[in-house]
Parts: C-alpha cells; sequence; structure tokens
C-alpha cells in the first residue's frame, strides 16, 4: 500500500514499510486544524474500551514502571490462551502482530528461499520477505465477483518451492474471509504434496487480524497441519492497537523453533496489564464488535446511496472502486482537504483504482458519507452524467 500524499519513501533505503504520514503533517499540509484530522486510514477504533482506560486508571502493573516485566508474560499468555482456547506453551507474545510477523520470517525464511503471498494481501509480508533475501512469488487472487479469494490451486503448486506461504483471513485491504473449507483444503494438499516428494510442508502463516468480526478462526487446524501459525492481534476489534500487543499460535514445537527470536521485553509493563485485563473480562467484546459491525453496513449503505459502490467485507473497513487510478488519487486528495485520511494505494497495486477506508464512529464516518457525497455529484456534474454502478454492491453475500 502507498502511504498518504504527504509521505515519502527513501529512495535508497532497503525495504521496508513506508510510513504513514503524522496526523499533524497531514494537517500542515492540507491546512486542516489538526483535531479536525480523522484517520481512515490506519483500521483503528475511533475509541479504546473503557476496560482499559480502567485498568490504566487502577495503576496496578505486575512490577513497577522501573523495572521490565516477567520476561515470560505469564499473566498475559494464560490470560490469552484462555481466550483464544489453547495451551499456554502453544503461544507466543510479540509487540503488536507485526513483531510476531518478523520473528517467524526469521524463524523460517532463510535468504534466497521463497514465499508465497497471494496478491493483494497485507502490505508487510512483502517487506519481511524482502528483507529476508527471500524471493517473493506473487499469486493473483480471484477478482471482485469471487471475492478476491485466494487462487487456492496456484497457491498449492507455488507452495512446492516455498519455505513460508503468508495468509490472511479475513483478508487486508479487500475486506473478505476466504471461502469456507479453502485453506483445510489447501493445507490438505500441501502435506500431501510434500509426503509425496519426501520434503518439508511449507510453514503457512494465517493473518487472522480481524477474525473477532466475524467470531471464527482456523486455529484448530495447527493439529492436522503441524506447520500452520495463526497471527492474532489486540489492535482491531480489541480497539488497542496502541498497546502493540500480539499473538503467534501453534504447535509447541513451532513455538520453541520461534521462540530464540523473540527480544526480550519488547512489550511495556502497561501493555502486558491492560492486555490482560482485556483478555480476562470476557462480556465487553461482543457488544463492541455488534456495534462496529452494524456501523460498518450503515456507511456502505451511505455510499452505496451517495453513488459509490464499496466491495463486501465483514471487517472494520471498506474497499472503495473509484474506476480509475487518476479519480482514485483525486478523491484522495478531495477527501484529504477536509481533514479525512484514507489509504491509498501506490502505482503498481493491483488496487491501485481503490481507496480503502476505516470504518470509525458514527460521527466521524458521517464527515466521510457526507463528503464522498459532495465528491460524487460534483463528478457526475463534470461528466455530465451519473457514473456507472457495479454490479458488486457493498451488501453482497461474503463467501464464505
Amino acid at each position: 500500500m502507498s502511504p498518504t500524499p504527504v509521505s515519502m519513501a527513501v529512495p535508497t533505503a532497503p525495504s521496508g514499510y513506508v510510513w504513514e504520514a503524522t496526523t499533524e503533517q497531514v494537517a500542515a499540509r492540507y491546512g486542516v486544524p489538526v483535531e479536525r484530522i480523522v484517520r481512515f486510514d490506519l483500521n483503528t477504533a475511533a475509541e479504546p474500551p473503557g476496560i482499559a482506560l480502567a485498568a490504566l486508571a487502577t495503576g496496578a502493573f505486575e512490577g513497577g514502571l522501573s523495572e521490565y516485566p516477567p520476561s515470560d508474560y505469564r499473566r498475559l499468555v494464560a490470560a490469552a490462551a484462555r481466550r483464544y482456547g489453547v495451551a499456554p506453551y502453544e503461544l507466543l507474545v510479540g509487540a503488536g502482530a507485526d513483531e510476531v510477523l518478523d520473528i517467524i520470517a526469521k524463524a523460517f525464511l532463510p535468504p534466497g528461499g521463497a514465499a508465497v503471498v497471494p496478491t493483494p494481501s497485507y502490505a508487510m509480508f512483502r517487506v519481511l520477505t524482502d528483507q529476508r533475501g527471500a524471493r517473493i512469488v506473487a499469486v493473483p487472487r480471484l477478482g471482485p465477483d469471487r471475492g478476491f479469494a485466494i487462487d487456492a490451486p496456484a497457491v498449492r503448486a507455488a507452495g512446492a518451492d516455498a519455505s513460508v506461504i503468508w495468509l490472511c483471513s479475513p483478508n487486508n485491504p479487500t475486506g473478505l474471509p476466504e471461502p469456507d473449507r479453502a485453506i483445510a483444503t489447501l493445507l490438505h494438499g500441501l502435506r500431501t504434496d510434500a509426503a509425496a516428494d519426501g520434503r518439508q510442508a511449507p510453514i503457512v502463516v494465517l493473518d487472522e487480524a480481524y477474525a473477532e468480526f466475524v467470531g471464527t478462526s482456523l486455529v484448530g487446524l495447527r493439529d492436522r497441519y503441524p506447520g500452520l501459525i495463526v497471527v492474532r492481534t489486540v489492535s482491531k476489534a480489541y480497539g488497542l492497537a496502541g498497546l502493540r500487543v500480539g499473538f503467534a499460535i501453534a504447535t509447541s514445537e513451532v513455538i520453541a523453533a520461534m521462540e530464540p527470536y523473540r527480544p526480550p521485553g519488547s512489550l511495556s509493563t502497561v501493555s502486558v496489564a491492560v492486555a490482560t485485563a482485556a483478555f480476562e473480562d470476557g462480556d465487553w467484546l461482543a457488544p463492541r464488535v455488534a456495534a462496529a459491525n452494524a456501523e460498518r453496513e450503515r456507511l456502505a449503505t451511505a455510499l452505496v446511496a451517495a453513488g459509490w459502490a464499496p466491495h463486501a467485507s465483514v471487517a472494520n473497513f471498506l474497499l472503495l472502486p473509484c474506476g480509475s487510478p487518476a479519480r482514485a488519487q483525486a478523491v484522495a486528495d478531495a477527501l484529504l482537504r477536509r481533514g479525512l485520511v484514507p489509504r491509498t494505494f501506490g502505482a503498481g497495486h493491483p488496487l491501485v483504482d481503490h481507496l480503502r477506508l476505516t470504518v470509525r464512529s458514527p460521527e466521524q464516518d458521517d464527515r466521510l458519507i457526507e463528503a464522498l457525497g459532495v465528491i460524487s455529484t460534483d463528478s457526475r456534474a463534470k461528466a455530465g452524467a451519473a457514473p456507472e454502478r457495479s454490479a458488486q454492491g457493498s451488501r453482497a453475500k461474503a463467501p464464505r
């Protein structure tokens, strides 16, 4: 994904994620008061949950702030294991899902190896593969009429020469989960092919950052495919992105192989305490997720009424087709001038003619709806006719 228009990559830098422009940079570039900037580009929540604020208010951290947290994060690991229904020794903690993905790359992706990336998907998969000196095997996803699902036979074929296969379900940035049994069938095929060839099956990483929005997980498949690593986070549905807490869930043997690459004390004492409290109280998350899903549907419906055709989504964002790269850039610029920051996609990206929009609070989403309504009306006036509507409605049923 490309950054917002006020960020710039350093041409001589090694392959890496190009950081988004800060809120202050956007405000300065577009002459908008900083308090009017709304981040529709980061898939974060508008507000943290009350349970996190209560945990911070107590100040009851495990150990003082002058000390490191326990190196095994024992209370957090126990709480997360109960929440995910796994054993504590099947779970590894990292500073956000991104550190977990980095640990996986260090442990299982050797220089000169290959990693399969169904494209488009999460940008860090490519970054981490590049940084390991490994080769990227990009397998195009199926089209929007098929929910941007993985091309499972092509991924299976590419996996014959791969060390790692990066998967994401629900997928970022397209917003839908893989069809029912697609991943289970793929894992079975990969294991069968490896056994027939007398080689080790590739590690399969399944990023489930948005799993809470659909209420399902494929973590149970680790018993049938021991090379499966499921990655979870508190950044999305939990609304705790600022804590930087993520997890790898896998068999004990895979977790043991990752442990040497886990940095000591990468999570703060505060992050450990708040995330633990969030896991130990199980009553608050479901209503929060239900509200987010309802707001996504409200936003999608309003955008359709305003003349847009967002793709179906089960996550906390919508993927908005704009018709052409030039129009996507023009719409992004128009939104930025109103203090609304969309996610854009750079030249060469398969979604360069799209924007990705986070679902935020009703008040913030209303600003977005109003702005896109004006932009749509202006576009129609300039074109002299209404734009063609996509057959892919925002409420189209997700493939299961």
